[in-house]
């Protein structure tokens, strides 16, 4: 039996890690694979960015190549209202304190993700604001209170998240989000998501070829990842 883990380097607010959003579902399809999720808080702190004309200009040309190459869709409300909020602030850490209480309580952290994606991408939601957070936590099924009370409990955890993400970055040659390192039997490898970008059907089936070829003939002759970086 392999022991199976495909460790997700995401931001919430990362256009591409939204692009790739049908390949992790496709991968959480996947019999024997466990995802893992690694926060990046790309747009957090010093790095949180308000709304303003530069900034709509500079993601949407991002966002319509991503539209383009995935088929991912953007709403009226994120091209033509969030993008046009000047109070709304993007801001990483709300979003990833959301998936981190999600988890705590219960609810997968990739359907919190993917869920907040679909809030901010199309619907134009501003999910930096806790009212947004909690309302999508009890769409999943979570009661508004506890969430409401675990969420502030997560703010100990998250630099300790997110110091092990990029840690875990740098050691593997990780540069920027989304990235996957693929855990077969305790040893790691990088996987490309670019060539998979629009066809998570083959995403899954190259997962499910990966697996296989490691059941059979062990983890041999892949790009391996060791603390000393990746070969």
């Amino acid at each position: 039996m392999v022991n199976a883990t495909l460790h997700y380097y995401y931001d919430p607010l990362c256009g591409w890690c939204y692009g790739a959003a049908p390949l992790l579902a496709a991968a959480a399809n996947v019999a024997g694979l466990a995802i893992a999720l690694h926060a990046g808080a790309m747009m957090s702190g010093p790095n949180r960015q308000p709304v303003t004309p530069q900034l709509r200009q500079y993601v949407m040309g991002h966002d319509q190549r991503i539209q383009q190459l995935t088929g991912q869709p953007f709403g009226d409300g994120y091209f033509n209202g969030l993008l046009l909020d000047n109070t709304a602030v993007f801001d990483s850490t709300p979003p990833t304190l959301a998936i981190l209480a999600a988890q705590t309580l219960g609810v997968d952290g990739l359907t919190m993700l993917h869920r907040l994606q679909q809030a901010h991408y199309v619907d134009g939601q501003r999910i930096a604001d806790l009212p947004v957070l909690q309302q999508v936590a009890i769409e999943l099924g979570l009661d508004g209170a506890a969430f409401a009370a675990e969420y502030p409990r997560q703010q100990g955890e998250f630099a300790a998240h997110v110091g092990r993400s990029h840690r875990d970055m740098a050691t593997h040659g990780l540069r920027g989000f989304p990235s996957l390192l693929l855990e077969l039997n305790g040893q790691l490898q990088r996987l490309e998501l670019s060539p998979y970008l629009g066809k998570p059907d083959a995403f899954a089936g190259y997962l499910q070829g990966l697996l296989a070829g490691a059941a059979n003939l062990g983890v041999a002759e892949a790009p391996l990842c060791t603390p000393d970086g990746c070969q």
